[in-house]
């Protein structure tokens, strides 16, 4: 039986509730709020000490903003808490300090980009903006962990959530007040107001996946043939996957989005290796993957473009650079690199250079720079907590549909990080898409906070005691046992003799 069995309906944490002079415990396990609630107060604590440290770098004092930052902080993350210590008591405790302290450094870093004073735009701070969005993100994670009373709900609307998604990922490419961003048609605007869809389609798309494997998972684990080792999928189970991989296509062919389109065919396809547990899968999708972008490269410019600055980033800086080069990859590898092992510190770095670092997957280089490799190294456990607490829900969820939802939007925060941090760092080429929680950006924000608050809600069914069987009521009388074979009807021949 594989880790990940879709079709166990057992999970550890159904137990009975036991009542102690303590904390209420599930098989002397605590709810463990007061645990989450002591690393909030670390998660809000070190954000402003960080945003002090860079308010003595820059302006030899501390900032003015300082303690309405930190009452801020402190106020949103204290009722977040207070939501799930109310709606999700047996909730993941240590998602939701993870998340803030990401929120919070984000916050910092932008501030700090603004302080160098080139990403002003009409005279608003990037900061302020993302600070807003970060309350509405909050806002949105607070109504999932109220409104979702059982995540199983989500599984009525397999079908429906998938023509959401659909709508959602074509808008960009339709929409009359389209913009391009860097390339790529990812965001919709209505005056000054914009949204990037594709955040939230993730998390849409995940949910019919799960709903969708949940039940065709049995018929897509046969096998038709064995070829060099592989069990090869039958050719009538292919469907799924070749519509997927075709929309992928679409959304890098129409969008110019190398990032989503990599990010909602990996996501398919990790969820079908592990609700199928075909290895199979895997490989079939990988090279569905790569001759995609194989030929997708050679007939997308702007695709080509993204290839050739990965396969060159200084070739901006030569003397005579290539037409439509981009010395942005080039000036983050610089940036990584002038960090070193510790950083030049906060506030003291020169990653501002890159003109739309906040606003994009270039904010890794702007901390690889004043953090160095220990400190980008740090950012990393953190996420990597996110996703193995994502996982370790996963593993506890009762049902099959809550084991693959919570498998799918752990798989899609891992490869967004992924793709992101490979871009920067010279792995993979660029995509656009930004960090989760560090980078600039209201959808991103407000989408990973309702990821997130979906993570708690599941993780909080699993750990959930189980409820006590009802008693059966003993018959009254003497004969509560029934009558047996020396019991029933006196005995009329001894009534008689008497």
């Amino acid at each position: 039986m594989s880790t990940f069995d879709v079709s166990s309906g057992s999970a550890p944490g159904t137990g009975r509730r036991r009542r102690t002079a303590g904390p209420v415990t599930v098989d002397g396990v605590p709810t463990r709020r007061n645990t989450e609630l002591l690393m909030l107060a670390f998660a809000v604590a070190i954000p402003v000490l960080a945003y002090a440290n860079v308010g003595l770098a820059i302006d030899g004092s501390l900032p003015a903003g300082m303690l309405a930052y930190g009452l801020g902080m402190g106020a949103l993350a204290a009722v977040a808490h207070l939501a799930v210590r109310r709606f999700a008591p047996y909730a993941d405790p240590l998602l939701l300090p993870l998340a803030t302290l990401l929120n919070g450094l984000g916050l910092v870093m932008i501030w700090r980009l603004d302080k160098a004073g080139k990403l002003l735009r009409n005279n608003f701070p990037a900061a302020s903006n993302q600070l807003m969005w970060s309350g509405l993100g909050i806002a949105m994670f607070i109504g999932v962990v109220l409104l979702l009373k059982d995540h199983r709900i989500l599984q009525r609307y397999t079908y429906i959530s998938m023509v959401v998604a659909l709508v959602l990922l074509a808008a960009p490419a339709f929409f009359p007040s389209r913009t391009e961003d860097f390339g790529a048609k990812i965001w919709i605007r209505f005056g000054s107001f914009s949204i990037q869809p594709g955040e939230f389609a993730k998390i849409i798309l995940t949910v019919f996946f799960a709903g969708f494997l949940m039940v065709k998972k049995d018929a897509l684990a046969l096998a038709s043939r064995k070829f060099m080792g592989l069990y090869l999928p039958r050719g009538r189970d292919l469907g799924p996957i070749i519509v997927v991989w075709l929309l992928s296509i679409l959304i890098l062919v129409f969008e110019t989005d190398l990032g989503s389109s990599f990010l909602f065919f990996g996501l398919f396809v990790v969820m079908l290796y592990v609700a199928t547990e075909r290895t199979s899968w895997i490989v079939f999708g990988l090279l569905m993957s790569f001759g995609g972008a194989a030929v997708v490269a050679t007939s997308e410019p702007h695709v080509k473009t993204r290839i050739n600055a990965w396969l060159d980033p200084m070739a901006a800086f030569a003397p005579k650079p290539p037409p439509q080069s981009s010395e942005q990859i080039g000036q983050t590898l610089m940036s990584l690199g002038s960090g070193g092992t510790v950083g030049s510190g906060l506030g003291q770095g020169r990653s501002w250079l890159i003109q739309f670092a906040a606003k994009s997957d270039f904010i890794l280089g702007s901390f690889g720079e004043e953090l160095g490799l220990t400190g980008l190294m740090a950012l990393f456990m953190v996420y990597g907590l996110i996703v193995q607490r994502g996982l370790r829900t996963a593993l506890a969820a009762r049902d099959p549909f809550g084991k693959l939802l919570a498998v799918g939007l752990s798989s899609a925060f891992a490869l967004q990080v992924f793709v992101v941090a490979g871009g920067v760092t010279g792995l993979i080429p660029l995509t656009g898409m930004t960090m989760p929680f560090l980078a600039q950006g209201g959808s991103s924000v407000v989408a990973n906070w309702a990821l997130i608050a979906v993570l708690m809600k599941i993780s909080d069914t699993a750990r959930r005691p189980a409820a006590e069987p009802a008693a059966i009521p003993e018959p009254a009388g003497p004969d509560r046992y029934g009558p047996g074979p020396d019991r029933g009807a006196p005995d009329q021949s001894r009534g008689a003799s008497s």
